[in-house]
């Protein structure tokens, strides 16, 4: 693997509006090894799942580590984690940047993506207990109510309580094993979201994802597992017509 992995300094381009969430951790703090490693993939992977770039963008090796104020190695192996789990290319010879996938690639996948969690919601709405559904709602209207004025505040934070929404029909349906594919699933979704199309597409669509998330509540509450599968389904596959869509959809009055 060359040196030069991700290019020359300067060849990646930030997205305009783009915020920066990330309490970056400064060398002489940090623990050395593999630990620091992993803290610059966390935080790494933050700002790809963020939108902090665009699809295509080069990733530049010299940069990283002037912002995350490490050595070379660290970043070199964050690199690899995120190659390994699809959200970086390394190019041999070329370099390292963001995957650049299509509208028919964005859509074959947001279609199969539904697919899984469509079973996921119909097996949570037979297993769930207690006040799950009551808290899965209530975390709902957060996220309707949210009160985020900038496009890339307002993605950020859906994404993040977006994540803890399906993480919590994930625990309803009590599988270890679906849960962890079906995060790694939401890495990539969260990737092409905010990176291959145009900038920022749910930051004002947080009204219509709400109404999506009541459709499938109101599924688990009566147990229906044929109806949560399908409001799922419907939720998932139309987010890739609003990541190119050329306009935001229109205000929920």
């Amino acid at each position: 693997m060359p040196d030069d992995l991700c290019g020359q300094s300067g060849q990646h381009r930030l997205r305009r509006g783009a915020i920066d969430t990330l309490s970056l951790v400064p060398a002489h703090t940090a623990r050395p090894g593999g630990r620091l490693g992993s803290l610059v993939y966390g935080q790494l992977k933050e700002k790809l799942l963020d939108g902090h770039y665009m699809a295509g963008d080069r990733v530049a090796v010299e940069e990283l580590k002037a912002e995350f104020g490490v050595s070379k190695q660290p970043v070199m192996d964050a690199l690899r984690r995120l190659n390994s789990d699809g959200l970086v290319e390394i190019l041999p010879q070329i370099g390292c940047r963001i995957p650049v996938y299509g509208r028919r690639e964005t859509a074959d996948y947001f279609n199969t993506f539904a697919s899984f969690e469509g079973v996921v919601a119909a097996i949570a709405a037979t297993r769930w207990v207690g006040d799950q559904v009551d808290e899965l709602s209530a975390l709902n209207t957060r996220i309707r109510n949210d009160d985020a004025t900038s496009p890339g505040e307002r993605t950020h934070r859906y994404r993040v309580g977006n994540r803890q929404f399906h993480s919590l029909i994930h625990t309803m349906a009590d599988s270890r094993v679906i849960a962890d594919v079906s995060r790694r699933m939401f890495d990539l979704a969260d990737l092409l979201i905010n990176t291959a199309g145009r900038p920022f597409p749910l930051a004002d669509a947080v009204p219509a994802r709400a109404d999506d998330h009541d459709a499938i509540c109101a599924a688990l509450q009566q147990r229906d597992a044929d109806g949560a599968r399908a409001a799922m389904e419907l939720h998932i596959r139309s987010t890739a017509t609003l990541i190119f869509s050329r306009d935001p959809p229109e205000p929920v009055a």
